[in-house]
């Protein structure tokens, strides 16, 4: 299952800078010919969505989010065009078959807990021959700032909403994820970590908008920036974020 979080969209849009970039470069990995379908496995607000969709004259795409704020943001950004399909789904729970030539994804797959179904259902949604681009926080995303967030936690102003709550991201390895691929049956199977570590330019505005949307979603909004403000404290200055992207190449058997 993924762990859904609904998000603020218009101000992800200005603050998700990085990750639009590494949705660039995952993009600059596929050779589209313009006539496919490509899935997009986590099309947030759409604007990655509609670089793919520049790429594709005579292709289609589906677009997935679990959530529906961030699908609503979407429909706004891609209007009626007919090649495009947006769906509000958890990626697990998709009943596609053989239906896409490519499956995208960017900055998505470390919210969902159950890789071993995700890859499984993505296989099932590429057509013979078709592949997986992707790239999500993988092993060690972030250490330093979820160490800072547990142990506010555990801090008596914070501690009676978020104590309880388990705070579980997938941030997989490169062997298990090798594994996990195969296992659903892809081949030609490529993973690796990539330190990508962000300075950004509004701390606070950053961590609100991109980082903390789980945690603030259980504290009263009275708390909520007495609590950004703990974690801008509780952090180096200049604050830098150190991302480790997990990237994934793959392809389903051609037969």
């Amino acid at each position: 299952m993924s762990r859904a979080v609904e998000w603020d969209a218009s101000s992800y849009d200005a603050q998700a800078l990085p990750q639009q970039e590494w949705g660039r470069v995952v993009l600059d990995r596929l050779d589209l010919n313009g006539e496919e379908t490509v899935l997009d496995a986590g099309c947030g607000t759409g604007k990655t969505t509609r670089t793919i969709l520049e790429r594709l004259p005579n292709g289609r795409i589906i677009g997935i989010d679990a959530s529906a704020v961030m699908i609503a943001e979407a429909e706004s950004v891609l209007g009626d065009d007919p090649r495009v399909v947006l769906k509000v789904a958890d990626l697990t729970e998709i009943d596609f078959e053989a239906v896409a030539d490519v499956v995208f994804s960017s900055a998505t797959f470390h919210w969902i807990l159950d890789h071993e179904r995700l890859f499984r259902r993505l296989h099932a949604s590429l057509r013979p021959g078709g592949r997986i681009e992707a790239q999500c926080g993988g092993e060690g995303n972030v250490a330093e700032l979820h160490r800072a967030l547990d142990a506010l936690a555990g801090d008596e102003r914070f501690s009676p909403y978020l104590r309880s709550e388990l705070q579980t991201w997938n941030f997989a390895g490169v062997g298990i994820t090798e594994a996990r691929l195969r296992r659903a049956g892809f081949e030609s199977v490529r993973v690796w970590l990539e330190q990508s570590p962000v300075t950004p330019r509004d701390p606070p505005g950053f961590l609100r908008t991109v980082m903390l949307p789980w945690h603030l979603k259980r504290l009263p909004a009275e708390l909520h920036d007495e609590f950004v403000d703990a974690v801008v404290s509780s952090q180096p200055r200049p604050l830098s974020v150190g991302y480790v992207r997990l990237n994934i190449s793959a392809h389903r058997p051609s037969v």
